[in-house]
């Protein structure tokens, strides 16, 4: 008999290091944005995702904010549509699953571009829902989980800055920082003590090529999803013709597996470490080559021009930048007293070349290059934003590195039990 209790104490937890996934706490309070419908469907993957699994969260509002790119609210009603024709076949199976009618009216639309320097511009829709949501009386917090563009949450924590007491913030960062520099800085600048984790490269490792041939990128569409319902019929009807990506689930996943209040444990959504400062390069000069800032962080470059009467909301210049991804433009602003600054955010090691344009002609066709190193946050400068004890980001440790995507394996080491759990519901579509 204790032979026979001992096998099965060690199949059980042989089987819950293999899966990995435990209970959260409560169910926890959860609030979306989300630049669905811009450049980039991942985000239609990722939502599809999230209706599917509904009943893990209490949710609390699905807010379109597309620092960049056309996303809006009636692609995230689109998407309600198509999961309203599925609702009855999946309902058969799980229960609490959220109802399409009360889906549409936590549907909000925040501010669609980009701020100004300062960080903030006016409120919206979504940014006071933030806010109406952030204050409901509630021992537990409000997890917003952000994925595309930072303006609606720096908006809220502007208007009313009490808020930071009540919110979590989980942010696909990376390419998404690089859209929303200034707001980001507002954040870091103003709220340290504010709850926050920063998956910059981590969340690469849910679409890395390092895995089963079944579940690949390209083959879980075939192999499990196979146009099942009018949702796995959507999930292929864009540029990833079915390929997995969803770049922004491992914020989802991480509300899923254990307590979310411990960033730095294992789980589905990965596993991040504190860090104290978020790294700022100030430069008064053009850049060259010698120059090396630090991948995901903030280089700040400033000019000296005429003084002029001209509003601080509106960009007048541009940086024209030329990296792997091609040539990207980005505003720059009059800051005050004959001073002018933009902010930029490299997303990969490379080296950058850009030229200023603009219509003044003492900042016109300036231009410099510089070198992206592969370590966040890297090394300190004295110009860094000094942060609380509640900021995390992708681990550091070099075994953990996916590829050139910090941090990677750690949401990796997870990628296979979380599609063969998902595979299971698309069964229930077909």
């Amino acid at each position: 008999m204790k032979n026979f209790l001992l096998t099965v104490t060690l199949l059980f937890c042989s089987i819950n290091l293999m899966f990995g996934q435990k209970p959260t706490p409560i169910k926890p309070r959860v609030l979306i944005s989300t630049d669905i419908g811009g450049t980039d469907p991942d985000d239609n993957q990722s939502m599809i995702h999230l209706l599917m699994y509904s009943e893990k969260f209490n949710l609390e509002g699905l807010v379109s904010s597309p620092s960049y790119g056309e996303g809006n609210k009636a692609e995230i009603l689109r998407t309600i549509d198509l999961y309203e024709k599925d609702y009855p076949k999946l309902i058969k199976h799980q229960k609490g699953l959220a109802t399409p009618k009360f889906l549409r009216s936590i549907t909000k639309q925040g501010v669609k571009g980009l701020t100004p320097f300062k960080g903030y511009l006016s409120p919206t829709e979504g940014s006071d829902w933030i806010i109406k949501s952030a204050k409901k009386k509630s021992k537990d917090p409000l997890w917003i989980l952000v994925w595309g563009g930072l303006e609606d949450v720096a908006q809220a924590l502007h208007d009313a800055p009490e808020i930071q007491k009540n919110i979590k913030v989980f942010w696909i960062g990376g390419p998404n920082k690089k859209w929303s520099a200034n707001s980001y800085a507002y954040i870091v600048a103003n709220f340290p003590d504010l709850w926050f984790v920063e998956s910059n490269s981590s969340y690469y490792g849910f679409f890395s090529k390092n895995t089963e041939s079944d579940i690949s990128n390209k083959n879980y569409y075939k192999n499990f999803i196979n146009e099942a319902g009018f949702l796995g019929e959507d999930f292929k009807a864009n540029r990833y013709e079915g390929n997995v990506k969803m770049g922004d689930t491992p914020s989802l996943l991480y509300m899923m597996d254990g307590d979310p209040n411990d960033p730095t444990r294992e789980n589905w959504g990965g596993s991040y470490e504190k860090f104290n400062r978020s790294p700022r390069e100030v430069f008064d000069r053009n850049l060259t080559i010698k120059d090396t800032v630090a991948v995901f962080s903030i280089a700040e470059l400033r000019f000296k021009g005429p003084k002029i009467n001209i509003s601080q909301d509106k960009p007048c210049f541009k940086m024209v930048v030329k990296a792997k991804i091609g040539e990207q433009s980005w505003d720059g602003f009059y800051v005050g007293d004959g001073n002018y600054a933009i902010r930029y955010i490299p997303k990969q090691t490379e080296v950058v070349m850009y030229e200023i344009r603009s219509d003044i002609k003492e900042l016109n066709q300036q231009s410099g290059q510089f070198f992206v190193s592969n370590v966040w946050p890297g090394k300190k400068n004295s110009t860094d934003y000094i942060l609380g004890k509640n900021y995390f980001t992708d681990k550091q440790d070099p075994e953990l590195y996916d590829g050139i995507w910090q941090g990677g394996k750690t949401v990796l080491k997870w990628r296979s039990d979380v599609l063969r759990d998902w595979a299971k519901r698309w069964e229930w579509l077909k």
